[in-house]
């Protein structure tokens, strides 16, 4: 069999055997969605389902800990929608620090997962193609890279699966994105993790949650602060570089 024509330097071959990773990952998610699976991940069914789920936790607290993990990590790999109310059930059956922790912990690997089969599907490929333009944003995203991961990962602006995808293609390495990932989710995961230790309470009452309490000044305050603390090494090299 002949072999393939070098591939000129600058340049990356597509290949359809690239794209698997995403390819699996999309038609979990489509799968989810056509089996109607979504229906499971809400609040009525945490209130439907919560003294099983509380008595089964109880009876196998390990096993618990690592299905839930797993799970959350699924539903963040597959991008399902739902990781919200993911959060608060594991505040709800682990409390407020281990909810908080194991969260953090699945929601990193799977964001991870995202990331690399995005990267070693398409990654190469468009920074090879892409314009000069595209090329001096890249440089400079990747140049601030975790500073821009953190804000973007403090303050969700943007959708959690598209700060998964859009670093991928931005030439960010792996250690930058877990780093920046793990340390930016952990203020937001366990202001939710808090509001799902108190479920009991607000399902007992009839209530439903108050999911707006993130942006509470006491609350949100803080985390803004975080955030511009995150932007002043990009702050300084712009001003030393402007000097």
């Amino acid at each position: 069999m002949a072999a393939d024509p070098p591939v000129p330097p600058g340049e990356s071959r597509f290949s359809l055997r690239r794209l698997w990773p995403l390819a699996v990952l999309a038609a979990g998610l489509a799968l989810f969605l056509a089996l109607g699976l979504d229906r499971y991940v809400s609040l009525d069914a945490l209130r439907e389902n919560r003294q099983a789920l509380s008595e089964w936790v109880a009876a196998h607290r390990l096993l618990a800990m690592l299905a839930y993990m797993g799970l959350y990590a699924a539903m963040v790999a597959f991008s399902v929608p739902g990781a919200l109310v993911a959060t608060l059930t594991g505040g709800f059956l682990f409390g407020t620090l281990m909810g908080g922790t194991l969260t953090v912990i699945a929601a990193t690997l799977g964001a991870t997962i995202v990331f690399a089969a995005a990267k070693s599907a398409l990654g190469d490929l468009l920074r090879a193609k892409a314009g000069s333009a595209l090329q001096r944003m890249e440089e400079g995203f990747r140049e601030n890279a975790f500073s821009y991961l953190l804000v973007l990962r403090l303050v969700p602006i943007f959708p959690f699966f598209l700060v998964n995808l859009a670093p991928a293609f931005l030439g960010v390495g792996l250690p930058t994105f877990i780093a920046a990932t793990f340390i930016g989710i952990i203020p937001g995961t366990f202001v939710f993790a808090s509001l799902g230790n108190g479920l009991g309470a607000v399902f007992d009452a009839g209530r439903s949650p108050d999911l707006g309490l993130i942006f509470e000044p006491q609350i949100i305050g803080p985390i803004l602060a975080l955030a511009a603390l995150a932007l002043l090494p990009v702050i300084y090299r712009r001003f030393r570089r402007n000097a």
